[in-house]
């Protein structure tokens, strides 16, 4: 493959603005912001100065500080921002976030700050893969980018978690097991498979050439749907309850 394929579907040519842009890898984080709205609207009662608040902190803490702390290891994404740079991005979003999340805490249930304790911990272990990296694992990210988004926005607008928010959660978690399956594999081919050949032998006598567009093509198809499913679904329950 060539040396100039893109590191990801949505990343930009690097240099200047455009880095950032890449940086915030904007399908999975729209995808991600989208659970916490879904969590908060199957609440009893749609708060929605919570839900702008939580949005905030998942926008800081993940959205830019979990991705700023992934791409100061090694530059996956191949952008050129500084490493003292992202390392400042970090600190300032993830501390946004739990500053956030105290705030809440303390206007509104102090269980909150569970919540808070508990996603700075998730953000800075599986991106900096800290322990060996025994929290960097499909379980892990299906726990913490899935299921943890959507109870927090339930639990900021209902102050409980209930069994249909449980389920909620397992929809959450299943649907960022396929993203992280998905996205493993278009990684892979993207930033690590130097050259494809081989061809596949069709019924009737017929071949196809195996090509990177091929084993690429289905994958990203599939995540591009799949982040417009999720954020059309979050928009959608959040219209039907403001409403």
């Amino acid at each position: 493959m060539s040396d100039e394929v893109r590191p990801a579907f949505y990343a930009l040519a690097p240099a200047g603005w455009r880095d950032y842009v890449t940086l915030l890898h904007v399908p999975y984080s729209l995808w991600h912001l989208s659970y916490v709205a879904i969590g908060a609207a199957l609440a009893p009662e749609l708060r929605v100065g919570r839900l702008l608040a939580a949005l905030a902190a998942f926008f800081l803490a993940v959205g830019i500080g979990a991705h700023a702390l992934d791409e100061l290891s090694g530059h996956p994404l191949r952008t050129r921002i500084p490493d003292r740079v992202l390392g400042g991005l970090a600190v300032v979003a993830i501390a946004g976030a739990v500053a956030i999340g105290v705030a809440g805490a303390i206007a509104f249930d102090l269980w909150l700050l569970g919540f808070v304790a508990v996603g700075t911990v998730l953000v800075v272990a599986y991106n900096l893969e800290l322990a060996g990296g025994v929290l960097h694992n499909d379980a892990t990210f299906a726990l913490a980018w899935g299921a943890f988004p959507l109870l927090t926005g339930y639990f900021a607008s209902a102050g409980t978690i209930s069994a249909g928010a449980l389920l909620a959660a397992g929809f959450a978690a299943c649907a960022s097991l396929a993203q992280r399956r998905l996205s493993t594999h278009a990684r892979r081919v993207r930033r690590h498979v130097q050259r494809v050949s081989g061809a596949l032998e069709l019924d009737g006598g017929g071949s196809e050439p195996v090509t990177a567009e091929l084993l690429l093509g289905p994958a990203e198809a599939a995540l591009r749907t799949l982040a417009a499913a999720i954020v059309l679904l979050a928009t959608a329950l959040v219209v039907l309850r403001v409403g």
